[in-house]
């Protein structure tokens, strides 16, 4: 597996790919996103890491400076250095507005006032790092967006919320992690 990461180690996504940087989710970067797990830029633990790597383990997060008039927030993690054409999705949730974070452990199915939609992986709920070993660092974004409107229950699939959210932030915040195997 290294041998392939090397192999593919200069192809990655990149952040320009993914559809959150497009014009239809601009909005003020007013919402500070946080975690007492990791420093923004800096390494996430290995508790976090995926499935066969680490103990999946959602980190704990914390947002502030959500607008009074945010109806719903929606949380997305991605990486952006994945080899693939666009950012990986790894978790999508759906938080109610009075919600302010998330302790660790706790990003899964079943917390109050959080409902999952399908990721990439096809998984609802957290789905931590597991990069290519010797692909070098991976950036893993948590993205907290504030949206003007509620977001039906009818929407479980990433592509329809990504459709439903567009033009509808109001403010937005990013927290970034790295992994590396």
């Amino acid at each position: 597996m290294a041998m392939l990461g090397k192999l593919f180690r200069r192809v990655r996504a990149g952040e320009h790919r993914g559809p959150l940087t497009g014009s239809a989710f601009a909005a003020p970067a007013t919402i500070a996103v946080t975690s007492a797990a990791f420093a923004d830029g800096g390494a996430m633990p290995q508790s976090s890491a995926g499935k066969g790597v680490g103990a999946d383990t959602s980190p704990a997060l914390r947002w502030t400076g959500v607008p009074s008039e945010t109806r719903q927030l929606v949380l997305i993690m991605d990486d952006v250095d994945v080899p693939l054409p666009r950012p990986l999705y790894h978790t999508i949730a759906v938080i109610e507005p009075n919600v302010d974070g998330v302790a660790a452990g706790l990003l899964q199915p079943g917390t109050e006032g959080i409902r999952f939609v399908r990721a990439d992986l096809g998984n609802r709920g957290y789905a931590g790092p597991r990069p290519i070993p010797g692909h070098g660092p991976h950036r893993y974004r948590f993205h907290v967006f504030a949206i003007d409107q509620p977001i039906p229950d009818s929407v479980t699939k990433a592509k329809a919320l990504l459709a439903t959210m567009a033009g509808h932030v109001l403010a937005r915040g990013t927290l970034t992690g790295s992994y590396e195997r």
